[in-house]
């Protein structure tokens, strides 16, 4: 069966991996992570956990303040996502990515609404709430979440429709002499006006054979029942097992799973963040219980495999050397839920006798704190976004408050009884190893 998986499914899977189109998301969509992270930090000021302070903020006045920094940044990751996706394809192929990336920006822009439909707060002479039109504006849900699916496509066609004019040549060359800067302004002109004139008859055509624009369909179309796809328990299986079924192979799994998923999960994420602010966050208003939180703060948290059980009965039970000196090299970065010292020093790569908690610890975290969101044991993760190395027990209060935090405490200690009796199983073959029987 190794040598199946080994010679015939990884080599599959890590050729689809490596492909331009999911080489160019994956890298690209690292460039939001860091606005993301900074936007979260302000939103938290902005609607601040704690009343007491959130009503001083308030009185200041400086919650706005907050807002309008979460608003320039996390708001708006899909625009920041659309120029790394065509940047990383651009630049991966050998040619400057940073006029493709602007142009892509461009691209988004045209193809979304040009215009913003709010619901008055005031009553008409009728007494019925009243809708308002602000012509010629760029609604900024379509730069959040909303249109992070538009961004990876119009970021992939983008990178690949410049990359072939630079392929082909088809561009204005100056001479030798013209300071570069320049000259790639001139290189970007050819590829920039075709591309901008093809979505300029795409969002024409939509607007005359359907009344909508290309993101508003791709968001109906596409992106709404991938959200859905990805919100039931077929994703949850899919984000559990196949990150430590490809770690144990000594795979990134993690990595692979997070850069496809990633996209539909943040945007999850972002439609509860919605909710969230307005003071609706319920299923039954439409909130998304398998987000980019839930990955990062119930799946993979301590590590892929959620190694913590482990870690504790390296701490408590363990005889052998091996196992002793480990626990002491992980505990640090096991705070932080990086587990390789554990996935390559134990070794569970490759390793029979652990493969069985390896996988099931992921899934029962995954599975239980899916059915405990969806009857209403504890609610749904708020949206907010905490760096991936935030530590468990405070990640979970960020993300979803004490009820959050207490079950995510209650995840990890189940993975106790999960990993104990196979990590004592092989504390005994490594103790006998060390004295040679």
């Amino acid at each position: 069966m190794s040598d199946t998986l080994n010679n015939k499914v990884i080599p599959v899977v890590m050729r689809f991996v490596n492909t331009r189109p999911i080489t160019a998301m994956k890298n690209g969509m690292l460039y939001p992570i860091p606005f993301i992270i900074v936007g979260a930090i302000f939103l938290i000021l902005g609607q601040f956990p704690y009343q007491p302070v959130a009503a001083y903020f308030t009185k200041i006045g400086i919650d706005d303040w907050f807002m309008q920094a979460y608003n320039g940044s996390f708001a708006i990751m899909a625009l920041f996502a659309v120029f790394g996706i065509t940047y990383s394809w651009v630049h991966d192929s050998g040619y400057d990515g940073v006029p493709a990336g602007l142009l892509a920006i461009v691209t988004d822009i045209i193809l979304q609404p040009n215009h913003v439909t709010t619901v008055a707060n005031v009553l008409d002479k009728t007494k019925t709430s009243t809708n308002w039109m602000a012509e010629n504006a760029i609604d900024k849900a379509w730069l959040g979440g909303k249109g992070m699916i538009l961004a990876i496509i119009i970021g992939m066609l983008v990178g690949w429709i410049y990359t072939w004019f630079m392929k082909k040549g088809i561009t204005i060359k100056l001479p030798e002499q013209v300071p570069s800067n320049v000259a790639a302004s001139f290189t970007a002109l050819v590829p920039a006006a075709a591309i901008i004139t093809g979505a300029t008859i795409v969002y024409g055509l939509f607007q005359k054979l359907g009344n909508t624009t290309f993101a508003e369909w791709i968001y109906r179309i596409i992106q709404t029942p991938l959200q859905h796809a990805s919100d039931g328990p077929f994703g949850v299986l899919l984000i559990t097992l196949v990150p430590v079924f490809l770690w144990f192979f000594g795979v990134h799994g993690s990595t692979i799973v997070s850069g496809i998923m990633q996209p539909l999960l943040i945007s999850n994420n972002a439609d509860n963040l919605t909710l969230y602010q307005a003071g609706k966050l319920s299923l039954d208003n439409g909130a998304h219980i398998v987000t980019q939180s839930f990955f990062e703060q119930f799946i993979t948290v301590t590590g892929a495999g959620v190694t913590i059980g482990l870690v504790v009965y390296m701490i408590i039970g363990a005889k052998s050397v091996q196992m002793k000196t480990l626990a002491k090299l992980e505990i640090g970065p096991g705070l932080f839920n990086i587990n390789e010292p554990v996935l390559f020093g134990i070794p569970l790569v490759l390793n029979p006798v652990m493969v069985v908690p390896f996988i099931l610890a992921p899934v029962v975290t995954g599975f239980s704190t899916y059915y405990a969101i969806k009857f209403g044991i504890i609610p749904p993760l708020n949206g907010v976004y905490v760096p991936w190395t935030t530590p468990p027990v405070i990640s979970g209060f960020i993300v979803g408050g004490w009820k959050v935090m207490l079950w995510q405490i209650f995840m990890l200690a189940i993975t106790i009884p999960i990993y104990w009796p196979f990590a004592q199983k092989y504390d005994k073959i490594l103790v006998a190893q060390e004295k040679g029987v």
